[in-house]
C-alpha cells in the first residue's frame, strides 16, 4: 500500500501545483501607420497670361520677314516656358497630364 500511497501523493502534488495562480499575461500594444490619401482642393497660383510678342497686329507692323520671324519665335519659347510651368503647377496637385 504504501506503492499506492506514494503515487496519489505525487499526483496530488502535482495537481496542487498545477493548481496556482499564474501571472496575467501582457497584452501586446503595436502601434500600426495607416497611410491614406485625403484629398485636398488644389488652386495653383500661376500668375497672369504673358503677353506675347507674336500678336496679329505685331507680326503685320513688323517691317520684314526676318523680324516677323524673331517675333514669332520668342512667341514660341514664351509658350513653352509657360506651358513648362503650367504643367509643374497641375503636377504639384497629383493630376497627371495625359
Amino acid at each position: 500500500m504504501t506503492a499506492l500511497r506514494l503515487i496519489l501523493f505525487v499526483l496530488a502534488f502535482l495537481l496542487a501545483a498545477c493548481g496556482g495562480e499564474r501571472p496575467p499575461i501582457e497584452p501586446i500594444v503595436k502601434t500600426v501607420r495607416v497611410e491614406v490619401p485625403v484629398p485636398v482642393p488644389c488652386a495653383p497660383a500661376v500668375g497672369p497670361r504673358p503677353d506675347y510678342p507674336d500678336g496679329d497686329d505685331e507680326v503685320r507692323a513688323a517691317p520684314d520677314l526676318l523680324e516677323r520671324v524673331k517675333l514669332l519665335l520668342a512667341g514660341r519659347e514664351m509658350r513653352r516656358a509657360r506651358e513648362a510651368e503650367l504643367e509643374a503647377a497641375v503636377a504639384g496637385c497629383g493630376a497627371r497630364p495625359e
